[in-house]
């Protein structure tokens, strides 16, 4: 049996989302916070707020987990966030002559809020829809949450890398479980704040086949535990 979508709670979760967005980067309302990685977080908090507040709201009975199918957390977090933090920073260290490690992991924090909604939240209130329309419905509000509309090449080739985003972040979230892996995949482009370069698109490269192989070595591992011969 199909699980019933709570349109109600997907819209307070969406307007609570698009209304903290809206106050982040349209209005002054962050002007005076002289933190710039608390102001990163800020713009991305509607998600998760949004999430929380409408799982409340409708006593909802949405499952989210840091550590998924793992054993617990520690295995994610390594995986997804400590990997490539340590790999990503020591890219900055021999192009700009610094760690920036706390930027590191506000990138990665800001994803996870981001995917407490996107993924924790919506995708687990839509999963009863065929899988490209959960896809597409997904892939416009994340879009359009990030509120430019400009109908510019450059933002066609941006929803369509929101739409394979959706797709691909999406594969991972049904493969794991894991809001901390979801996040660090996520947050994979927003790490390079200042564009790609052949040494960025290597990394990324790289760091997509280790997760791929990790996720499929492990789900083997995992399907025959609990599976067993």
């Amino acid at each position: 049996m199909k699980n019933k979508i709570n349109f109600g709670a997907i819209i307070v979760y969406y307007v609570i989302a698009v209304i903290c967005r809206y106050a982040a980067v349209k209005t002054n309302l962050l002007s005076g916070i002289e933190n710039p990685y608390l102001v990163i977080l800020l713009r991305g908090v509607g998600p998760a707020l949004g999430a929380l507040v409408a799982i409340k709201i409708f006593s909802l009975n949405n499952p989210m987990s840091l550590k998924g199918i793992y054993k617990n957390a520690i295995v994610p977090f390594a995986v997804y966030w400590i990997l490539p933090a340590v790999l990503i920073a020591g890219v900055y260290y021999f192009t700009i002559g610094k760690f920036p490690i706390l930027l590191m992991f506000t990138v990665l924090v800001y994803g996870l809020l981001e995917e407490i909604g996107w993924r924790g939240f919506l995708q687990e209130q839509l999963k009863s829809l065929p899988k490209f329309t959960s896809i597409l419905i997904i892939a416009v509000l994340w879009f359009a949450w990030h509120l430019n509309f400009e109908t510019t090449p450059s933002n066609m080739i941006f929803f369509g890398i929101i739409f394979f985003g959706t797709w691909g972040i999406g594969k991972v979230y049904t493969s794991t479980g894991s809001l901390l892996a979801v996040a660090g995949v996520h947050s994979l482009n927003n790490f390079f704040r200042n564009g790609l370069h052949d040494t960025e698109l290597i990394l990324i490269v790289v760091l997509l086949v280790i997760w791929v192989g990790f996720i499929i070595l492990y789900n083997r591992k995992y399907k025959t535990a609990v599976n067993p011969a």
